[in-house]
């Protein structure tokens, strides 16, 4: 007797139903160049020998500072939010949340408040710059920049903080990672007075992602972080400080004259 030969297909190896990248993520077919929102976090520091000029003279200089920053905020290209941080940190005094599309709005922004008379008063204490994607974990096929849009500030709280990852957290399999992220953001679910702002780092700064979440109740989110401790995905933390809470106002409230 005769064995009938194979079906043609049969002879092929199976592969996998769906292509693929090592993150889990459907692996696609040309590069993902959709418009995506560039985000910059710049914390600054006021010289304490400023506190010592004469008062008309500082409130010379903080005029025309905020000046260039309502300047830029009026601006359809750019969206900026201010915070102080007097009082809430050491290290640091205001922060300036930058969004835009094209990354060298960043530079010139920051070129027209560096010709100010406060500029010279100022010292740069953190800056951290990132990009806004989706995340792999909740939207698994659409393409990182697909419909990506962040609209920022709707909280009277920011907190920010960079975050990486473990090496380990990149050799787990994509089912094992996404079922812990599954889990992460159950445990967030319940918190719905705070909105998670997550944006990627990757190969533009020295963190992975930013993390920021923008909320009306600090207790709230000291809860969720607590929480969020119990969760097997935070084994895989690396580093997640500095954290800064940030209060938000308006440019000419960043910092007292």
């Amino acid at each position: 007797m005769t064995a009938e030969p194979a079906p043609a297909h049969a002879a092929r190896p199976r592969g996998p139903m769906v292509e693929l990248d090592p993150s889990g993520r459907v692996n696609p077919k040309e590069p993902d160049r959709a418009r995506r929102q560039f985000l910059n976090y710049a914390f600054f520091r006021i010289d304490p020998a400023f506190r010592r000029l004469p008062r008309e003279e500082r409130c010379a200089l903080h005029r025309e500072y905020v000046e260039v920053l309502r300047r830029w905020a009026a601006r359809d290209d750019v969206i900026l939010r201010t915070y102080t941080l007097e009082g809430l940190r050491a290290d640091c005094d205001f922060m300036l949340w930058r969004i835009a599309h094209d990354v060298r709005r960043f530079n010139e922004m920051q070129r027209d408040l560096n010709a100010t008379g406060m500029a010279g008063w100022l010292s740069p204490a953190y800056s951290f710059l990132s990009l806004q994607k989706r995340s792999q974990y909740v939207n698994r096929i659409e393409g990182s920049g697909q419909g990506v849009e962040l609209l920022p500030g709707e909280g009277q709280f920011l907190f920010v903080y960079p975050f990486v990852k473990t090496r380990a957290w990149y050799a787990l399999s994509p089912h094992a990672r996404q079922g812990m992220m599954d889990e992460h953001i159950h445990v967030s679910a319940p918190f719905k007075g705070v909105r998670l702002n997550t944006s990627y780092s990757y190969g533009i700064d020295d963190q992975e992602f930013v993390v920021a979440f923008d909320s009306d109740y600090p207790q709230e989110f000291v809860d969720l972080v607590g929480r969020l401790r119990f969760t097997e995905a935070s084994l895989y933390t690396q580093r997640d400080t500095p954290m800064f809470t940030c209060l938000k106002t308006e440019p000419e409230n960043i910092f007292t004259p």
